[in-house]
């Protein structure tokens, strides 16, 4: 009898040890963590340059959309009414949206869409047995005043042009596009003007961000190096699709000199974002898990050494992005999201 109490006790005391470990993962970075969304697919969070706004992409047919649509977000009032807010719908509701950000006037958006090929929500395409993106062609980079009026659009050739981010400097746009035969990183001006192709090597090259002193880029990327994964990727680029199940993530100057790879983790590692201080990147990774679908937070120095765990809840946790002044983290998770497949934004004070 005293054995058995013995033992229920030793395993009560491992649990409360167990989730005291489990909680300290994210408290060591992440405090007063905030959900802004509650339902669809909501996700590419990114700050105004006065850290009181987001502009992200979501699907949530509550709010009036059938496929991803890019809508603004007053930082305060979401905190404070919650499931009762409803954000600013930006995009003009044709075609499919992707990737926005504000401009450097912190009032004027960027965002890919696919509107001028049709209005209507591409079709998905799928391949059964594997998890694929699909790279529409029709995609093509506008800028929008606050009122959702397309003012600029800064490219117009054939092929995928999206993943467009704004230089903390305010004079430089990098994107990624298909224009060369493959998803390579291009940069220009920030009015679409100077265009300069950055990376050259066979894969998909790809969510480009800029260092806080504007000098280098983050990105993630495939490198297929077999016969048959190149075959494949081929393939599949042509029918417009990638498989991002294989990425590490690189770091290159903003002129298209030095590029370097960070991580050498194994599957994929993706959504990079560099720390505040230019010296470490945030990331999502499932290199950890037995399970594919397993993401978590990550951070790395940018010379691939001293990786930690930031996240820890949930099974998806990706998008982070840090406020300009450093302070805040916005990121999307599937916690809290009551056994659906919601994907939903969090915002939480970041500690170093």
């Amino acid at each position: 009898m005293h054995k058995a109490l013995s033992l229920i006790i030793s395993i009560f005391l491992l649990n409360i040890l167990f989730a005291q470990v489990s909680d300290s993962i994210e408290s060591r970075h992440l405090r007063n963590i905030t959900q802004l969304t509650f339902g669809g697919d909501n996700a590419e969070a990114y700050f105004s340059p006065n850290s009181k706004n987001l502009v992200f992409q979501s699907n949530n047919k509550k709010w009036g959309v059938e496929c991803d649509q890019i809508f603004t977000i007053d930082i305060a009032k979401a905190k404070k009414e919650r499931e009762n807010y409803v954000p600013t719908k930006l995009s003009n509701g044709l075609g499919r949206t992707t990737c926005s950000y504000f401009m450097p006037n912190g009032k004027d958006i960027l965002y890919a869409s696919t509107f001028k090929g049709s209005h209507q929500c591409p079709t998905t395409v799928s391949v059964q047995g594997k998890y694929l993106w699909s790279i529409y062609p029709d995609y093509d980079i506008f800028v929008a005043n606050p009122k959702g009026e397309i003012i600029k659009r800064l490219t117009d050739s054939v092929g995928y042009d999206a993943e467009a981010t704004v230089s903390p400097k305010g004079d430089k746009i990098v994107f990624t596009s298909t224009r060369s035969g493959d998803l390579e990183l291009w940069i220009m001006n920030i009015d679409g003007s100077g265009l300069k192709q950055l990376t050259f090597d066979l894969g998909y090259d790809g969510g480009a961000f800029f260092s806080p002193d504007g000098s280098k880029l983050v990105f993630r990327a495939s490198r297929p190096n077999t016969d048959s994964a190149i075959a494949e990727y081929k393939k599949l680029l042509l029918d417009g699709l990638v498989a991002p199940t294989n990425m590490e993530l690189y770091v290159i100057d903003t002129n298209g000199q030095n590029l370097k790879q960070v991580t050498n983790l194994g599957k994929a590692n993706w959504a990079p974002f560099f720390h505040p201080s230019g010296k470490k990147i945030l990331f999502s990774s499932n290199h950890y898990s037995s399970k594919g679908y397993a993401f978590q937070l990550f951070m790395i120095d940018i010379d691939g050494n001293n990786l930690q765990q930031i996240s820890n809840q949930s099974i998806f946790n990706a998008f982070p992005m840090f406020s300009p002044d450093g302070k805040q983290l916005i990121f999307s998770s599937n916690r809290n999201n009551n056994g659906t497949r919601d994907t939903n934004l969090f915002i939480a004070d970041w500690v170093d």
